[in-house]
C-alpha cells in the first residue's frame, strides 16, 4: 500500500508567510503566538514584523538603538524613562505598542510646597518616582500642572494619585499615621482639566480612605489627530478658608488611554533573555 502524502501543518508556513500575519497584530500577540512552534518564533523576531510597532518612537541620533534589532528597540522603549529632570516617565505600553506617560508631584505647582511648615517631601518606594508630598496643614490646598505630549488617537481619562496619610514603616512593615488628617469631610476637593483644543471637565469629590492611594478622577479628554501634540492643563483645589485641612500625599497624575484594549495577565517583550517589568513604572 502506498502512503499519502505528508500532513502539513502551521509549521510548514513560510516565514514571510507568517510574518505577514504577525504584522497585524500587537505585541503581546505576537509574544504570545511565538509559542506555537519553531516558524512562528522565528517570524515573530523579524524586524520587517517590529517595524511598524517602533518606527513612529526611533531616535536615529539614539547610538544605543543603532545595532539592535527591531524587537529590542520595542523592548528598551518600553521600559520607563525619565524625562523633564525626572518629573515625568515615559514608556510604551508593552501589550499595545502606544506611548504612556506619567507626572510626578515635582512636575506640579503646589501651593506652598517650600515651605516646611505646610508640605514635605518623603521618600517611599511606593512611588514610581520614589518621593511623595505630603501637607501636614494649609488653609488654602491647590495643585496644578500641565502636560504637552503626543498622545495617540483614543479618549484618555486624567486622574490624581492621592493617599490620606503619612507614609512610614515600624518593625520592618507598612504603618500609616492618620493623626493629622482633618478638613476633607468639610468640603469636596474640586479637580479641573482643559486641553488645547478647547475641551474641559470639572469633577467634585471628597478625599476618603485612609491608608489606601486612590485615584481620584479629574475627568476625559479626546485625542483626534496624534500628529499634533495635545496640552493639557490640570489641577485640584479645596480653597474653602473657612478651615484647615492637613493629611494627604499626593504622589502623580496619571493620563490613561480609555480606548485600550489591554488583558489582565501581559506577556513581556524579552530583550536579550532578559524581561521587561510586567507593570509601568
Amino acid at each position: 500500500t502506498q502512503s499519502g502524502p505528508p500532513e502539513t501543518g502551521l509549521g510548514d508556513l513560510p516565514e514571510s508567510v507568517v510574518g505577514s500575519v504577525l504584522g497585524y497584530l500587537n505585541p503581546q500577540q505576537i509574544c504570545r503566538v511565538a509559542a506555537l512552534n519553531r516558524a512562528f518564533r522565528a517570524a515573530s523576531s523579524a524586524d520587517f514584523v517590529w517595524e511598524s510597532k517602533v518606527f513612529d518612537h526611533e531616535d536615529g541620533d539614539d547610538k544605543l538603538l543603532l545595532n539592535l534589532c527591531k524587537k529590542d528597540i520595542y523592548a528598551r522603549l518600553s521600559r520607563p524613562n525619565s524625562i523633564d529632570g525626572d518629573t515625568k516617565k515615559v514608556w510604551l505600553h508593552k501589550g499595545t505598542g502606544k506611548p504612556c506617560v506619567l507626572i510626578s508631584f515635582n512636575g506640579l505647582s503646589i501651593t506652598g510646597i517650600d515651605d516646611r511648615r505646610y508640605w514635605s517631601r518623603i521618600p517611599t518606594e511606593e512611588s514610581r518616582f520614589h518621593s511623595v508630598a505630603y501637607l501636614q496643614q494649609t488653609w488654602w490646598f491647590e495643585v496644578s500642572g500641565e502636560v504637552e505630549f503626543p498622545f495617540t488617537a483614543g479618549t484618555y481619562s486624567l486622574s490624581f494619585r492621592v493617599q490620606l496619610g503619612r507614609l512610614g514603616k515600624r518593625f520592618g512593615r507598612r504603618v500609616c499615621n492618620c493623626d493629622q488628617i482633618h478638613g476633607w469631610d468639610r468640603k469636596p476637593v474640586r479637580f479641573q482639566l482643559a486641553t488645547s483644543d478647547g475641551q474641559e471637565a470639572v469633577s467634585e469629590c471628597y478625599l476618603t480612605s485612609p491608608g489606601m492611594w486612590n485615584l481620584y478622577h479629574v475627568g476625559n479628554f479626546v485625542v483626534e489627530d496624534s500628529k499634533v501634540p495635545m496640552k493639557v492643563k490640570f489641577s485640584m483645589m479645596q480653597i474653602d478658608c473657612t478651615h484647615t485641612k492637613g493629611g494627604p500625599l499626593v504622589g502623580f497624575v496619571d493620563p490613561k488611554n480609555l480606548t485600550w484594549d489591554i488583558e489582565t495577565n501581559e506577556v513581556d517583550v524579552k530583550e536579550s533573555g532578559k524581561s521587561v517589568a510586567r507593570d509601568g513604572p
